[in-house]
């Protein structure tokens, strides 16, 4: 579905297609092809590119009157419908030349064929959202671990996002929290043989081919009770400090 500002030729509109996650990033050409039936353009709200600041600045020196952006997920997680507001905003306040007035669907588009529904529902920008700053963002969390998803292509390929949902789920279902360990996904972390690799800091325990069954075991055995998964654990080799 096209909104109607496209359809009028006294002011130029487009569209924007904006991947919430890591996803997305590696489901590129998915969302280059949703992006090319619809007649839109893409960004990335994290570690893709171009960024969906940049992607907006490229359409507001293009001279549009309005742009409609459009929160994608297709990978089933990421961040909340929030964020795609909050970055929005941030650029239309910062924003020292031409501003197009922004209209951000109110809902995420879960799958290419929902992108047109969601695109008919959208809320303008007005400069009085939430900024991106919040006390409650201060400071570095306590966490006792910190476990990274690789979502490199090859680990993304042969079953990472199973294995993500899998330990969200376990970890939630264990009371585990941000405050105890913190999940994050990551580009390639290598070994890519070994895909899907998870790593776990600052223990310095590496995983290889970790499927939904492994990751219920690493949450179990290792980030709830202190062991390591030996049968999963891959041989860690560092390389000693030169001496000056």
């Amino acid at each position: 579905m096209i909104p109607p500002a496209q359809d009028d030729p006294a002011r130029r509109g487009a569209v924007l297609l904006v991947g919430m996650s890591i996803g997305e990033v590696v489901r590129r050409d998915e969302l280059l092809r949703t992006a090319a039936s619809q007649r839109a353009s893409i960004a990335f709200l994290q570690q893709g590119d171009p960024s969906l600041s940049a992607e907006l600045t490229r359409l507001a020196d293009a001279g549009n009157e309005t742009v409609v952006v459009i929160g994608v997920r297709l990978a089933g997680s990421g961040p909340a419908h929030s964020w795609l507001r909050r970055i929005t905003a941030h650029w239309w306040r910062e924003r020292t030349g031409h501003r197009p007035e922004l209209l951000v669907a109110t809902r995420l588009a879960d799958s290419p064929a929902a992108v047109g529904t969601v695109s008919s529902v959208t809320k303008a920008i007005t400069g009085t959202e939430p900024g991106l700053t919040s006390a409650a963002w201060e400071d570095v969390p306590g966490h006792r671990h910190q476990v990274m998803v690789c979502r490199g292509p090859r680990c993304t390929a042969v079953g990472a996002e199973a294995v993500q949902r899998e330990l969200v789920r376990k970890l939630a279902e264990q009371g585990l929290g941000d405050d105890d360990v913190l999940l994050t996904l990551t580009g390639c972390q290598f070994p890519c043989n070994q895909a899907p690799v998870v790593s776990v800091q600052p223990d310095d325990v590496w995983y290889g081919r970790i499927d939904p069954a492994a990751a219920d075991r690493v949450v179990t055995e290792h980030l709830a009770d202190g062991r390591p998964v030996e049968s999963h654990r891959l041989p860690r080799h560092r390389r000693e400090q030169a001496t000056p």
